[in-house]
């Protein structure tokens, strides 16, 4: 069996309470059913590679983990993969017995498996409705305007890190709320983060 990656044990212990035994419980079952799976991390989520390719990955979010094969909709079916509602094709996870039972997971591993023994490619996804550009608030907009390095970090995000800050802002439904977030969101523009910093090369 190969090595651990310490950095997945840190990953692990730096996850909420509730999602370390779902993280530790997939790690174990991956390495048991793919026992040369190496294990690493990708886009700061931890990733299992299988023959030098991805297999699959998992993460742990504020309020729920995640779970996926690469090869998704091949390996659960269509339905499935395009049924979650989350990263992942098994929905948002906030217990291990969210996920299927033991047997039934090693079996979609070892057909990921396969899936990369006979050098499978993923199909190409249908490319989803493009969003219009979030449009900056009123508020946000004179809060960046009094702080260069927060507006050169938001007037250099791509699309969906705009967005991010937007729909987070937005969303508040107190005025507190959002006055709040507001502050908070330029502080960490200033600090050149996206929204989501904290999940970003863990």
């Amino acid at each position: 069996m190969t090595a651990a990656d310490r950095r997945i044990d840190a990953y692990i212990a730096q996850a909420a309470p509730f999602a370390q035994p779902i993280l530790q419980h997939l790690r174990a079952l991956v390495r048991a059913a793919c026992p040369e799976v190496e294990e690493t991390l990708k886009w700061g989520m931890p990733s299992f590679l299988y023959r030098g390719k991805i297999l699959c990955a998992m993460a742990a979010f504020k309020q729920h983990a995640t779970f996926g094969f690469w090869h998704g909709a091949q390996v659960v079916g269509a339905a499935q993969a395009a049924g979650s509602d989350a990263m992942g094709q098994f929905g948002r996870l906030t217990r291990v017995a969210d996920l299927p039972g033991k047997r039934e997971l090693m079996r979609l591993v070892k057909q990921a498996m396969a899936l990369i023994e006979s050098g499978a490619t993923r199909p190409a996804t249908r490319t989803a409705e493009r969003k219009p550009p979030a449009r900056t608030p009123d508020d946000l907009a004179a809060a960046l305007r009094k702080n260069a390095k927060a507006r050169a970090t938001f007037e250099a995000f791509p699309p969906s890190q705009k967005r991010e800050y937007v729909e987070w802002i937005e969303a508040a439904k107190r005025e507190a709320t959002r006055h709040a977030r507001l502050i908070q969101a330029v502080e960490w523009m200033a600090q050149g983060k996206v929204r989501n910093w904290k999940y970003v090369g863990r």
